[in-house]
């Protein structure tokens, strides 16, 4: 009698139709020990202010610059930026096997808040929202003259920040990065072969399903996608039609503070730690872009953490992930359940606080 699937204890393949690539799930092998990499425990105490983090406010950067005395987001230029506005051409390629073409930008970075301590699941819902208005008009203003502007947060030494102070980073580029043009391409082609956008659709679906859900509010939804690939990987989507984070109305903009609280919060008590993960905007193209259809796309931001069993083992993408496919252990379906359970009051506050937090 042949045997019925369970995808909790049967490897297959999923298809992530957003960026055209597929994963493998092997949830059986969450059964076997752990004898691998154990990472160092996260700081324990973070210095509110320390005068020599290039971040903190009145502090002297790298290039001579002191930072001004910021009391809410301080938004500057990167010292040491990946892309240049004046950069040269290098002109016509010589063999189709050996093309170049020119790359401009700018790059900023965006300190969310003064105190070093603090990460965005434990500041208030009004100085997330502030953040959150921040991010929009920076899209706006770099977006008015790059084609594609890259917000995204790398939180955690785990995901390669070497700075603990709250922050985050915003590339604006002329040409439009690889990720974001499959997401085009996938986005476009299914609004013409189905006449409504990729993620409007996927929404729809996963309210009905509702086994990958973790949050839900009014205009936002946070799930674990079918096709994740990182094992809490969660995906943040508005319920509306937004083509980019600009367009999001006051309404929008408070509730979206509100569930990005309530989804950090729980990553930091899944495993009673600061969570480290990197996440991003994607939107509609900006810039020469901007005038062009885009009614396919809609905003959405990716969280991307690491961790898989405990506080200090990650998950790796080595071997098979980096010369074949993507693989994950955990299910999406576990990944959500775990999520959904957990609270939404910071495993950080006092009781105390617990219950005020409780009653209100």
């Amino acid at each position: 009698m042949a045997t019925s699937f369970r995808a909790s204890e049967h490897q297959h393949i999923r298809y992530n139709p957003l960026q055209d690539e597929w994963v493998l799930v092997s949830a059986h092998r969450m059964k076997r020990p752990w004898q691998g990499q154990v990472e160092p425990p996260p700081l324990t105490t973070v210095p509110r202010h320390d005068p020599h983090n290039p971040l903190c406010p009145g502090a002297t950067r790298a290039n001579g610059e002191v930072n001004p005395d910021y009391e809410g987001i301080f938004l500057f230029d990167n010292d040491f930026p990946a892309l240049r506005p004046d950069a040269p051409s290098p002109g016509p390629s010589d063999h189709p096997l050996f093309q170049a073409e020119a790359a401009r930008g700018v790059c900023k970075v965006m300190c969310f808040h003064p105190w070093s301590d603090v990460t965005l699941p434990l500041m208030s819902v009004p100085e997330i929202r502030a953040v959150v208005d921040a991010w929009a008009s920076v899209t706006e203003e770099l977006g008015a003259q790059y084609t594609w502007v890259q917000i995204f947060e790398n939180k955690g030494a785990m995901m390669g920040c070497s700075n603990p102070h709250p922050h985050c980073q915003v590339w604006a580029s002329s040409f439009l990065p690889d990720v974001a043009q499959r997401e085009e391409r996938c986005q476009r082609a299914y609004q013409n072969q189905h006449g409504e956008p990729l993620l409007m659709e996927y929404g729809r679906q996963e309210l009905l399903r509702k086994e990958r859900l973790v949050l839900t509010s009014e205009h936002w939804l946070v799930l674990v996608p079918f096709w994740a690939v990182w094992p809490f990987q969660t995906l943040l989507l508005p319920r509306r039609h937004v083509r980019r984070l600009p367009e999001l109305t006051p309404a929008e903009r408070d509730d979206l503070s509100s569930i990005m609280k309530k989804l950090l919060t729980k990553y930091d008590n899944l495993f009673e730690t600061s969570f480290p993960y990197s996440m991003g905007w994607h939107g509609a193209p900006t810039g020469s872009e901007a005038g062009a259809n885009c009614d396919h796309w809609q905003l959405h931001a990716h969280y991307y953490p690491p961790l898989l069993r405990s506080a200090t083992v990650r998950k790796f993408m080595v071997g098979y992930e980096m010369l074949a496919q993507a693989q994950r252990d955990l299910t999406p379906e576990q990944a959500a359940e775990r999520l959904r359970a957990l609270p939404e009051v910071h495993y950080r506050l006092g009781q105390k606080d617990r219950e005020t937090a409780a009653i209100a």
